[in-house]
């Protein structure tokens, strides 16, 4: 009976949906262990390929160049006029009444809209009346002006002028701008002159109106806008690099040294004349001082004979191919490769064949400078040999030296051009609304007020320029996020933005060098950010990219080793099917 029954349960038993033995987890668990395998591994693999990126302050940067941007940089400004000598109707009294008339004649020569680097518009005119029957006592001493001459043609008395009311008006930190209205008959008219510092004096006999409209004009125009017309701040208004400094290159060029060699000295000009501006211009840039003598440098433009003049002549519509930049190898300044800017000037000695050579202006005169500028490049002087009378003969081949008084007359002319460089007037008369003002020259080729407004606006300059250079940065940033970005460029990032703060705050209570330097030191750290070594390198990609370089290693494999999962769990699911069916079958 038991082999009767044993062979009935062998014929009920179909191999194709049953199994009499239960399922192994092996083959399974090794399949799961080399999936797992790879997914613990795409850990290690993101990390290899990961793009390193320093936090940078993505929202102090927006508000940053959002603030500069709607909010133009003002200056506070004090402003302070003085009346001497003029009848009982001025008194202490109607000073405040007489300081608001002033105030709004200066609003009548400001911008309509806010200007960058300007004073803001809310300031204040104090006004000091000094005669024989009122004093009224500010930052003005009553009757300094007694026994000091002030006549209207003593030009020659300016400077003594300037340096006693320096003297009276004193160089505190609080930076004042003041003029001084002496009230004095005279039948020639008005005599206005603007100081080498912060202070102006009108000396003549006018009315009220006329005294209140000349002082506004000279506060605006003069001590606010440094004498222009025009109020915005051109692009590149000033020739200063993007890391603050400027190298000044004098080259000495002799045309055809087969004529006549020169020569120069410049150690005692570098110490007289060239030091003291190096030191006024030191609040918005860092200058530096190199020189050079080339040889067989011919210019590239034309001249022509002029009988009557006797010269080579050469005119306005020459310049632009007066400069050879084929054979005048003028860049060999170490500092050409970085992002310091250089001023080129040139003394350009003519060859035998072309000497005298002089410049003609659009009137028909001859330039009495014989020179002239190219913007955001430097000037050329054309000085000509005293040997052109002479003829070109051997003896004219040794080496000659320029001399002292010629040097100084031509630096003398590379002074003005490098205040028109930066924006400033080469001349010394300034031609008003309200007639003319004289300006008196500086020992230093920068007056005190002159430096004040390049100091504002170089701040507002730069701190635009950092704004839009972060800005930038940070939306370059934002667009790729596989752009390696350094602990360096995040340093940079930081301390440009609290550079900026620095210069804002400085502004904001009218300290005009400390304001410029920190605004050049933010410009120079978040230039340097943005052109970082780093920040140029090709190996930084989109994450699309990085997916097709690798997939073709990984993907092959990874496919088969979750298609063999699969296979493996199906093969799982219906072997235990089986043996289910077996169980159920011999119960």
């Amino acid at each position: 009976m038991g082999e009767i029954s044993e062979a009935c349960c062998s014929s009920s038993f179909d191999a194709e949906t049953m199994r009499k033995n239960k399922v192994g987890i092996k083959r399974l668990f090794i399949t799961l262990s080399l999936l797992f395998s790879f997914i613990l591994g795409a850990p290690f693999l993101l990390k290899t390929i990961e793009i390193y990126r320093s936090p940078l302050p993505f929202s102090e940067i927006d508000t940053l160049s959002t603030s500069i941007e709607s909010n133009p940089v003002w200056f506070p400004c004090s402003f302070q006029a003085v009346y001497v000598g003029f009848d009982h109707t001025y008194t202490s009294a109607n000073s405040n009444e007489i300081g608001f008339s002033i105030e709004s004649q200066m609003r009548e020569f400001a911008p309509s809209s806010g200007v960058c680097g300007a004073c803001s518009d809310n300031f204040s005119v104090s006004v000091t009346i000094d005669s024989a029957s009122s004093c009224s006592r500010g930052l003005w001493k009553c009757g300094a002006l007694d026994g000091l001459k002030l006549e209207k043609n003593a030009a020659d008395l300016d400077n003594e002028v300037d340096e006693y009311l320096k003297a009276v008006l004193g160089t505190g930190e609080e930076k004042v701008y003041t003029v001084v209205v002496v009230n004095k008959d005279d039948e020639n008219g008005v005599r206005a002159v603007v100081g080498k510092y912060r202070h102006a004096w009108i000396v003549g006999n006018f009315g009220k109106e006329e005294a209140e409209k000349r002082i506004a004009e000279i506060f605006m125009k003069v001590f606010v806008n440094g004498g222009r017309d025009e109020w915005t701040i051109p692009g590149e208004f000033m020739p200063v690099g993007a890391d603050g400094k400027v190298v000044l290159s004098f080259n000495l060029l002799n045309a055809d040294p087969r004529d006549w060699i020169y020569d120069w000295d410049l150690q005692e000009i570098d110490q007289t004349l060239l030091a003291p501006i190096m030191k006024a211009l030191k609040v918005v840039a860092d200058v530096s001082v190199e020189s050079q003598v080339l040889y067989h440098t011919p210019k590239s433009s034309l001249s022509h004979w002029d009988d009557q003049r006797k010269s080579q002549i050469f005119s306005i519509k020459d310049l632009p191919f007066f400069v050879n930049s084929y054979e005048w190898h003028l860049d060999t300044s170490t500092a050409a490769g970085g992002r310091s800017k250089i001023l080129q000037f040139v003394v350009y000695v003519p060859s035998a064949k072309e000497c005298p050579l002089s410049l003609q202006l659009p009137d028909g005169e001859i330039s009495a400078t014989n020179g002239f500028i190219s913007p955001m490049w430097g000037g050329v002087v054309v000085w000509n040999s005293p040997s052109c009378l002479q003829g070109s003969d051997s003896s004219h081949a040794f080496r000659h030296k320029i001399s002292h008084e010629e040097i100084r007359t031509i630096f003398e002319t590379f002074v003005g051009q490098l205040r028109q460089l930066f924006g400033l007037k080469s001349d010394e008369v300034y031609f008003g609304a309200s007639g003319l003002t004289f300006l008196l020259a500086s020992d230093r080729g920068f007056s005190e007020w002159e430096l004040d407004v390049l100091s504002r606006q170089h701040t507002c300059f730069n701190l635009v320029q950092c704004g839009t250079t972060l800005g930038s940065l940070s939306r370059l940033v934002q667009s790729l996020p596989r752009m390696i970005i350094t602990d360096e460029i995040g340093k940079q990032v930081k301390f440009s933005l609290e550079a900026a703060s620095l210069a804002l705050s400085n502004a904001s209570i009218g300290s005009f060098d400390a304001a410029a330097v920190s605004s050049r030191q933010a410009r120079s750290l978040a230039e340097d950010a943005f052109y970082h070594p780093s920040m140029m390198s090709v190996s930084y990609y989109s994450f699309e990219h990085c997916f097709a370089v690798y997939s073709p290693f990984f993907l092959p494999v990874s496919l088969h080793v979750l298609l063999a999962v699969l296979r493996e769990f199906k093969r799982y699911k219906q072997e235990s099917k089986k043996y289910v069916a077996w169980l159920a079958k011999t119960k």
